[in-house]
């Protein structure tokens, strides 16, 4: 599963609320990279014809994703940051990227960083 927003079960538009879409990977032992590719992707034409969107910049890339004592770790290229703003779209993306991690029982925490850094990253 990934999880994107969704403007037609939330018209209020909650930032930080997410819904799941299933999708399908091969039988690969790094699901939880699978999964983060797949949510970079975006929503398909028909998840975007039933509301979902995503509020993360396309292009974006993984660096690194470690997954280690319940505590996954994953590093983004600086796309991830280009032209940010707004205290909601940072909720919105830091929401897809934890729910699409914490699906997986080995997941309990989540830390995003860019290129290396997690101070002062995502910032509206």
């Amino acid at each position: 599963k990934v999880y994107f927003n969704n403007d037609k079960l939330d018209p209020e538009f909650s930032c930080y609320k997410v819904f799941p879409v299933e999708r399908k990977v091969g039988k690969k032992t790094a699901v939880a990279r699978a999964a983060i590719e797949e949510l970079l992707k975006g929503p398909t034409e028909e998840e975007k014809a039933a509301g979902f969107f995503t509020s993360i910049n396309t292009g974006v890339k993984i660096q690194k994703l470690v997954v280690e004592n319940g505590t996954a770790k994953v590093d983004f290229d600086k796309q991830m940051e280009y032209q940010m703003g707004g205290s909601c779209r940072v909720s919105a993306i830091r929401s897809q990227i934890t729910e699409t991690l914490k699906q997986f029982s080995t997941v309990k925490n989540v830390i995003i960083s860019v290129d290396g850094r997690t101070e002062d990253i995502l910032q509206p």
